[in-house]
């Protein structure tokens, strides 16, 4: 018998609490965090008894104990002067992680919101990105990257099991939720309110994913799925070529600079430049392929054994994903200073992806007031993309054919050791030290331009080829320690809490790209006829005498950057009377980072940014009655610029599209945040809330277009201040409390209105909301289990309001790049099969709502992504 005994109040674990197995004489005391074992529990139905001093009896009944198994009883007690009498209940199945997650959000001392193992097993969702956006006020852009409240990803930090994770894109703060499964999640937990034991650099929320954790008995599960796209599935799409590996997202060598490419600055005599061209890899076309199913599978072992005497939890799980996604319908646009449209282009993206991940966790107890554990994860992705759209290019009057290959790795890696030790009654004491890293390579992405003559298509002279590399490298340390302290009676709790973070990161990061000029042959020359591959096989690039000619682009170059993060905190969480509970403290950060950056033109430079900030926070947490809770917060938190926002090192796009570089003027974003919520918890798995928020932003950082560049070059500034507020609103309910005939719906709705204004400091700027900032959110599902629990079906339907994207240039009279509002549907069907088997059944992205950015009345760009439908069938013993 395992479980953990809890404080029904605050939700925090009761070390020292008795539970006892009635006419047995078997019990035991609980340990460090309220955890308990009973190695000899005897089988058969037994009544558990729980006592601890100051709080009411508690028994359990009717719990099952099966020889050999381990079986799981958490136990919630309450205060002595609310439970005057002793309470029996009979042992209920298992509430599910919602009610957990649901009890964990009540006694929080913050705003919280989860998502939870339970929900997402009942929704379509592959990854943590699709997973979070069922959270009230959260949005997803581009598929991975998360806002919450309307703020850009700038305000939000994502830890992996309470550590920092580093993001691996090179020009953004945010970590790509789509890196990590879904299989391997236990909870997503936003915080959206800030006190002094968490980090200081968010606004939005802090986005704690964590991984699965081993089950009390042992358990073996696996799965497997395969899926269908319409409009996708069996198509012939325009695909990149392989070079091996790719299944395994492991295909990054074969495409990386050659050396002796690498160190060119300017154009090479003849043999130099055929010795390059040779050393390119020879893919530049597209190759038209039919598009695969996707299909995922998953495995997993974990439990509870004894080894070498000692109890030892477990679990070791993996997962893999692969498929075809496209981008349909494509085209895209840029719009003059004048607001009109040139670069006009049309075509279709075909993109193989590969996400595989696992994770290996140990946990053990030393006595019962020490846990030691070791979680490892590590997560891979890979698309290998290529594209083929033709359009006219303004820039030479020109119709023209674009034919793209890119490859883009991504990895995340996390080993970090935790310890929980309760020093009596009411000292605790946890630390975790984190070893994570990150890497994202880009290498070799190939463009190739083609001149539609009337006559004879030609390979186009100026910018007519290329070939661009770009990898990022990130490590971190992280290590943190936490002290609390519980005083006072049991009716008048309080608490003192202190702790200590450090944190080290270094990053490297390079993009640079070469331009490859055709040869000067006449017009009539049938030569031109060739395909790319024939082109750079080896006919045109021998001997002395070089046809073609190489140089590196002025956009490009390398940074690295070191960044020490040292934070202390105090906070106090005191008892004003039984109802009313006051948490207040503040957190110290000291930040020293350095950007040491070079163009490829030779431009050099280090900034050096250096902060030191005090950051203080005051919560009232008020019990209107048993189920009701009133939050009141205020603090101050802030949001420093990205590494590569402070490098002023441009990096080019495509023929035809933006490109973005930094500045190392930024200065850090000083915030102030209010919230008033009010919750309302009716039932077990049940919540009804109600809150509203404000937010003053001061030197807010913003990317927008450089004036100078009209909407060619993307840059960031800080902007004056700026505003944002809303109201959030959330349901959670069974509808049998209208009818019992409806008790088998339940109905989730969550929604958040918001409004936001920056003021850029300069005269004659219009207003406008933040970049990011969508005016509203809508998440709706509705659910049907019937009594038996066997089966469950799952509607699901989320909406974004219109949101800038890119800001307009100071000064000129354009308008905002927006994404419109994309509305989505989903469906999911749960069913058992035969023999602890169960099936699967998801319809995802029933809509099919273009993803469109537009500018005005021009369209920057617009796809479609098609519909899916898959099926899977799931095991578990």
């Amino acid at each position: 018998l395992v479980g953990r005994v809890l404080d029904s109040e605050t939700g925090r674990g009761l070390v020292g609490a008795q539970i006892t197995i009635q006419g047995t004489g078997v019990g035991t005391l609980a340990g460090v965090d309220g955890r308990y074992i009973i190695a000899s529990a005897p089988g058969g139905r037994q009544t558990v008894s729980v006592t601890y001093l100051g709080y009411g009896t508690k028994s359990v009944t009717d719990v099952e104990v099966v020889p050999g198994s381990a079986v799981s009883l958490d136990v919630a007690i309450t205060p002595a002067a609310i439970a005057l009498e002793g309470l029996t209940v009979s042992a209920e199945r298992d509430r599910g992680s919602v009610g957990r997650a649901l009890d964990a959000q009540r006694t929080a001392v913050g705003v919280t919101s989860a998502v939870t193992a339970e929900q997402i097993s009942r929704s379509p969702d592959s990854d943590a990105a699709a997973a979070i956006q069922r959270v009230s006020g959260v949005t997803v852009q581009e598929g991975k990257y998360v806002s919450v409240r309307g703020l850009g990803e700038r305000y939000t930090t994502t830890s992996l099991n309470g550590a920092r994770v580093p993001s691996p894109e090179p020009e953004r703060k945010m970590v790509p939720l789509d890196l990590f499964p879904a299989n391997l999640l236990q909870t997503i937990t936003t915080s959206k309110t800030f006190t002094p034991n968490l980090p200081g650099d968010f606004s939005g929320a802090q986005v704690d994913i964590r991984t699965r954790e081993f089950p009390a008995q042992r358990q073996v599960a696996f799965s497997l799925s395969t899926g269908y796209s319409d409009g996708v599935t069996g198509r012939m799409l325009p695909m990149a070529p392989g070079a091996g590996g790719e299944w395994l997202a492991s295909a990054a060598g074969p495409r990386m600079i050659p050396s002796v490419v690498q160190t060119t600055t300017q154009p090479r005599p003849g043999a130099e430049t055929n010795q390059m061209i040779g050393a390119f890899r020879n893919a530049w076309s597209v190759v038209e392929e039919s598009a695969s199913p996707n299909t995922s599978m998953g495995i997993s072992v974990g439990g509870s054994d004894e080894l070498l005497g000692r109890r030892i939890g477990y679990l070791a799980s993996g997962t893999y994903l692969s498929g075809v996604e496209a981008n349909l319908d494509q085209r895209r646009a840029r719009a003059g200073s004048q607001g009109s449209e040139y670069d006009r282009f049309d075509g279709e993206t075909g993109r193989y992806s590969v996400l595989w991940g696992g994770l290996a966790n140990v946990s053990t107890m030393f006595g019962t007031h020490s846990r030691i554990s070791l979680n490892n994860a590590f997560n891979r992705s890979a698309d290998n993309e290529g594209r083929r759209e033709t359009g006219f290019y303004e820039n030479h009057g020109t119709n023209v054919q674009i034919e793209r290959l890119r490859y883009v790795e991504r990895s995340v890696r996390s080993n970090q050791l935790l310890a929980e030790h309760q020093l009596g009654q009411n000292h605790r004491v946890d630390w975790t030290l984190t070893s994570s890293g990150v890497s994202r390579q880009e290498p070799d992405r190939s463009e190739f331009v083609t001149w539609l003559d009337p006559a004879v298509p030609t390979w186009y002279n100026e910018e007519g080829s290329s070939r661009n590399f770009a990898g990022l490298d990130e490590s971190n340390l992280e290590g943190a320690m936490n002290y609390r302290l519980e005083l006072g009676s049991v009716m008048r709790r309080h608490a003192l809490q202190v702790g200590g973070l450090f944190r080290n990161t270094d990053r490297d990061a390079f993009n640079t790209g070469y331009s490859i000029k055709s040869p000067i042959w006449t017009p009539t020359d049938p030569r031109w006829q060739l395909r790319p591959e024939e082109f750079f096989d080896g006919r045109f690039s021998n001997g002395s005498e070089a046809n073609f000619e190489i140089a590196p682009y002025n956009a490009g170059g390398n940074y690295a950057a070191t960044d020490r993060l040292l934070a202390g905190y105090a906070m106090a969480e005191v008892s004003l009377t039984p109802r009313l509970r006051a948490i207040g403290g503040a957190r110290v950060e000291q930040s020293d980072v350095e950007v040491s950056y070079q163009s490829v033109l030779g431009e050099s430079g280090t900034s050096r940014p250096s902060y030191v900030d005090v950051l203080p926070s005051l919560a009232l947490n008020y019990d209107l009655t048993e189920r009701q809770k009133l939050r009141l917060s205020a603090a101050q938190t802030l949001a420093r610029p990205e590494y590569r926002e402070i490098a002023p090192v441009p990096f080019r796009g495509g023929l035809g599209e933006d490109q973005r570089q930094g500045n190392p003027e930024l200065v850090r974003t000083l915030i102030q945040n209010y919230d008033i919520r009010w919750e309302w918890y009716p039932a077990p798995g049940e919540v009804v809330s109600l809150g509203v928020f404000a937010k003053r932003f001061q030197d807010p950082v913003e990317e927008r277009y450089l004036a100078r560049s009209g909407t060619n070059t993307l840059s960031f500034e800080n902007a004056e201040s700026a505003e944002n507020y809303g109201i959030e609103a959330e349901v959670m309910r069974n509808l049998g409390v209208l009818t019992a005939t409806l008790s088998p719906l339940s109905l989730f709705a969550n929604a958040t209105w918001m409004h936001s204004r920056v003021n850029t400091g300069i005269d004659g700027d219009p207003e406008r909301s933040m970049v990011g900032q969508a005016p509203y959110v809508i998440n709706t599902g509705l659910t049907y289990t019937p009594r038996q629990g066997s089966m469950s079906a799952t509607l699901l339907y989320n909406v974004v309001g219109e949101r800038i994207v890119n800001a307009r240039p100071s000064g000129v009279l354009v308008d905002d790049v927006v994404e419109r509002s994309r509305p989505t549907l989903d469906f999911s069907f749960r069913f058992p099969v035969i023999g602890g088997a169960n099936g699967k059944l998801d319809l995802k992205n029933l809509l099919d709502s273009p993803y469109e950015l537009r500018q005005g009345e021009i369209t920057r760009e617009h796809y479609r992504s098609g519909r899916s439908l898959s099926v899977g069938l799931s095991w578990q013993q």
